[in-house]
């Protein structure tokens, strides 16, 4: 199998292929995810029997992750759009907050629900009212969807209880509660840095929210808009319940091990909080509308079709890139010199761009970092806490075609593949860099 230089230059012609093939020539992203996942393998030096079944696995394993969640939370769009609830959301936000201001609702609102919800499911989730809010305060879908995903990134990277900062504090031995209070304190610019980008660099790009219909032609179908609770509900609800589930699985398990645990669990686990989604969207179809719940579910499994085929094929190209030796050729290099914090920053960086998956690369390098933290110096509680920072900022930088997280935000907001190069993974590299620099002056300060 191929090492070293090479390898990093097979993931490079890789990537850049992906770019040209997508971009330039329009070929679907499905069919060059998976000719270039093919292409890494072989070129690797992977045997055939082994790069197909690493295909398929990783193909399977991330639709295992999120499938059910992005049909769920298309299906939910798909009732909220047609019944006008998602107008009511956004009729009430821009009332609270201006039509000046609803890019930064949006920010402010993903930076919330990602701590305790992954940035996936979020995208998913909110992206009904992100659609609405673009349709009424007449800003292009480019500006929402890019304040709306940097929102979820900034915390999802960075504060627990989301799945990766809190297996890095436990990896580094980090007091979990100043992770958190560190985490919320060096997301909060990172998050306005993300805003920031979505103003200036998406509003280049015209995108249509495109609703379905409009709120003329449902007050004369309907008579009246669905309530502002009701209408929220099927959102709100299962936030409430996947964060009663993240913070049942803290260690300190505040409702005990046994049947509350477990019940909070179950209930809260993605899935079935979206299906209870479902069924209280389904609560706001008019009763002259009941015979098309049939039609409209079926409209949004077709819509969800396209983006899980891509999402799927991400994940192939992700689990053989995670096949390759990236992580014991970093160990033989970077590890040799001493760059104090930049180091584990460098390691989940070069980690993430090449794999994709975010978590892996927080999993993998704290791993890798762990053993050294002596040797580097990182011993007293403040240093532990910025390591794990470090590597969250590196796991944010970027985010692009072999990254799940990039195809749920392009194929939910309507940006074509170049597009959301300029936006998603323009943002994500701000976000990274702007991360670093805040923990470097806090190493400066505080060790």
């Amino acid at each position: 199998m191929s090492s070293g230089f090479g390898l990093f230059l097979i993931i490079i012609v890789a990537i850049c292929g992906m770019i040209v093939l997508i971009s330039k020539f329009k070929w679907h992203p499905f069919i060059v995810l998976l000719l270039s996942a093919l292409f890494v393998g072989l070129a690797a030096g992977m045997g055939v029997n082994d790069l197909i079944a690493t295909i398929t696995s990783g193909f399977g394993s991330i639709l295992g992750n999120i499938g059910i969640v992005i049909i769920a939370g298309t299906i939910i769009g798909t009732i909220l759009e047609k019944t006008g609830a998602a107008l009511t959301m956004a009729n009430f936000i821009l009332k609270l907050v201006g039509k000046d201001k609803a890019a930064l609702t949006m920010s402010l609102t993903g930076y919330v629900t990602s701590i305790p919800v992954f940035c996936d499911s979020g995208f998913v989730i909110l992206s009904p009212i992100n659609r609405a809010l673009a349709e009424k305060s007449k800003v292009s879908l480019a500006v929402m969807a890019t304040a709306l995903s940097s929102g979820l990134y900034a915390t999802h990277c960075l504060v627990p209880p989301t799945p990766g900062p809190i297996i890095m504090a436990d990896t580094l031995h980090a007091n979990l509660g100043l992770v958190i209070m560190v985490g919320l304190l060096i997301s909060i610019p990172v998050m306005l840095a993300g805003y920031w980008y979505a103003v200036k660099i998406g509003s280049k790009f015209d995108v249509p929210a495109k609703p379905d219909t409009t709120v003329e032609e449902l007050l004369k179908k309907y008579g009246k808009l669905p309530g502002v609770v009701r209408s929220f509900a099927p959102i709100v609800l299962p936030i409430i319940l996947i964060a009663i589930k993240s913070i049942a699985d803290f260690p300190s398990a505040p409702f005990g091990v046994g049947f509350l645990k477990n019940f909070f669990d179950f209930i809260g686990h993605p899935v079935i909080a979206l299906l209870l989604g479902i069924y209280l969207a389904l609560t706001l179809v008019p009763q002259t509308e009941k015979g098309n719940n049939f039609k409209w579910i079926s409209a949004g499994i077709e819509n969800s079709a396209s983006i899980l085929a891509i999402t799927g094929a991400g994940g192939a190209l992700g689990a053989v890139l995670q096949k390759l030796p990236i992580a014991d050729i970093l160990s033989s290099s970077l590890l040799q010199y001493s760059i104090g914090i930049l180091l584990p920053f460098m390691l989940a960086m070069i980690l993430k761009t090449a794999m994709g998956a975010s978590t892996v690369a927080m999993i993998v390098t704290s791993a890798m970092v762990a053993p050294l933290m002596t040797t580097m110096g990182m011993t007293s509680e403040i240093a532990k806490v910025l390591v794990v920072m470090a590597i969250g900022a590196g796991s944010m930088t970027v985010s692009h075609a072999n990254d799940s997280y990039f195809w749920v935000v392009s194929q939910f907001s309507d940006l074509d593949t170049a597009t959301a190069y300029k936006c998603q993974t323009g943002v994500t590299f701000v976000q990274g860099i702007v991360s670093i620099i805040i923990i470097s002056i806090l190493a400066a300060i505080f060790m």
